[in-house]
Formats: C-alpha cells, sequence, structure tokens
C-alpha cells in the first residue's frame, strides 16, 4: 500500500506491505536535485514486495516538504535533523539508505540514530565535494557549466542535454530522463559548500553497525577510487555495478542494484 504523510513539515512517501515479513523498516534518502519521488517510481514498491516496509523522506526545500522559501539557507546539519525525525517517526532499530548527498547525510547521523545497518549509494566522498567538481571541471567544463545551471527553475534544452549526460546513462529514453528531469529542483548552494571540504571529521564516529558500499561504474560524479575511498572508512569492499551511471535508483538496471542489497540485507540482518 502507498501513502503520502506529513512528518513535521516533511514529506514521507511509504510503500508498505500489509504483513511486512522483515521487522527493520528502511528509510531512503535521497540526494541532491531531487526528492523521495526519485525512490518511487522503483524501490520503494519492489522493496515493499519483497516485505519490508519502505519509506522514502523529502528533505526540507525538496518535493512537498515544507521550507522551499528557506533553501539557500538550509545546511546539511538541517539535513541531518531531517533524517532524524523521519527516523523517530518510523520507529523501530531501522536501515538507511542513502544516495549521494545522501548519504553523506546518513553517515554524519547515523552515530544518532537507532540503525540496524546502512546502505550508502554512489556517496560523497569523505574527502568532500571539492576534489569531484575539479575533477569534473577539469575533463568536461561544459559539464560543470550544465550542472551549475541546474539551479535555473528553468534550465535550457542544452543544459537539460549536458544533465542527462551526468547523472543517466545511454539506456534510458529520452522520454524517460525528460520525466526525471523535469521534476528536478535547485539544491541549496549552503549544503554544497558544507559538503565541499572534508567530511571524515564529521563521519568519524560511525557506529559499529554493518554497512554496504556501493558505486555505479558509469558515476561521471564520483570515480571508483572515491566509492572505494568511502568502502575504507567502514572496512568494507565496494561493490561497483557495471554500466549503470549516478542516479542508480532509476536507471534501467536498477533492479541488479536493488536485488543485491536485499540479499546483503539478508546476510547481515538475519
Amino acid at each position: 500500500m502507498r501513502r503520502v504523510s506529513r512528518v513535521g513539515g516533511l514529506e514521507l512517501i511509504s510503500h508498505v506491505p500489509a504483513r511486512p515479513v522483515h521487522p527493520a523498516p528502511l528509510l531512503f534518502v535521497h540526494g541532491a536535485f531531487v526528492a523521495a519521488w526519485c525512490w518511487d517510481d522503483n524501490f520503494l514498491p519492489y522493496f515493499a514486495k519483497q516485505g519490508f516496509a519502505a519509506h522514502a523522506v523529502s528533505l526540507r526545500g525538496h518535493g512537498g516538504s515544507d521550507g522551499r522559501d528557506r533553501l539557500e539557507s538550509t545546511s546539511i546539519d538541517d539535513y541531518e535533523v531531517d533524517v532524524q525525525l523521519a527516523a523517530r517517526h518510523i520507529g523501530a532499530p531501522l536501515t538507511v539508505i542513502g544516495h549521494s548527498m545522501g548519504a553523506m547525510v546518513v553517515q554524519r547521523c547515523l552515530h544518532k540514530l537507532e540503525a540496524v545497518s546502512a546502505v550508502l549509494m554512489a556517496s560523497v566522498p569523505p574527502e568532500g565535494l571539492l576534489g569531484s567538481s575539479l575533477l569534473m571541471a577539469a575533463r568536461d567544463p561544459n559539464l560543470f557549466v550544465d550542472m551549475s545551471a541546474i539551479q535555473d527553475e528553468r534550465p535550457s534544452a542544452a543544459t537539460l542535454r549536458g544533465v542527462r549526460h551526468a547523472i543517466f546513462s545511454d539506456h534510458l529514453s529520452d522520454k524517460e530522463v525528460g520525466r526525471h528531469v523535469a521534476r528536478m529542483q535547485p539544491e541549496s548552494h549552503r549544503a554544497v559548500f558544507d559538503l565541499s571540504w572534508p567530511q571524515q571529521f564529521f563521519i568519524g564516529r560511525a557506529t559499529n553497525v554493518p554497512v554496504m558500499v556501493v558505486g555505479a561504474e558509469a558515476d561521471a560524479f564520483f570515480t571508483r577510487s572515491m566509492v572505494e575511498s568511502t568502502a575504507r572508512v567502514y572496512g568494507v569492499t565496494a561493490e561497483i555495478f557495471p554500466d549503470i551511471a549516478h542516479a542508480m535508483m532509476l536507471e534501467r538496471n536498477w533492479q541488479y542494484v536493488a536485488d543485491r542489497i536485499i540479499a546483503w540485507l539478508g546476510e547481515n540482518l538475519d
């Protein structure tokens, strides 16, 4: 059953089976420029069919959550508060799954959550965004400009074409990509600034819960070495999925990623 609820001004999209098979619910945390809708197309209903109570929160200023008028001054600390609020509302020990910016938000507040495990998908690396931004600017200046232009509420067609190649693989049709890009939105400059610098101090207090680190081979933002850098923080081996781009949950091969996460949860929670 799908439902959309409000939690302290935050949008929470939930897919809950009539009789959940797994005791630990899932909380999905989105990345920059999107909202809970990015999980709603594929991951939420699929995980619910596998017996999980699956929830996705829209961080403040995103999707149907309050705070769009204050987005520019919103910090990563604010996003951490949002994740904690959603986790308390869901209740019980849970698994937290974050993507990109959301994966770093999860890491920064993991020690404050009653989590039994965490999954980090295409995470901002522990060294922060500055390195990946400089790499993108040097490797593909036009792409760097296009990604910066997504802050415009009405990006040009050329900008959208650039964003397409940054976030999605060529496996998706222009129609599919257009539907996703049309729902994208500006991101907080303050939050991006907060993530530009090394994050080790903020994630050094991570708990001892099992952590899975996942990357995408065709990711235009974070290289394999950056994903492996995240994995080293937790003493695990990164799992890199071939032929998949940054928006892993919206890719044509999204089910490969979902199935591996489900298998990992079975290995670590049963």
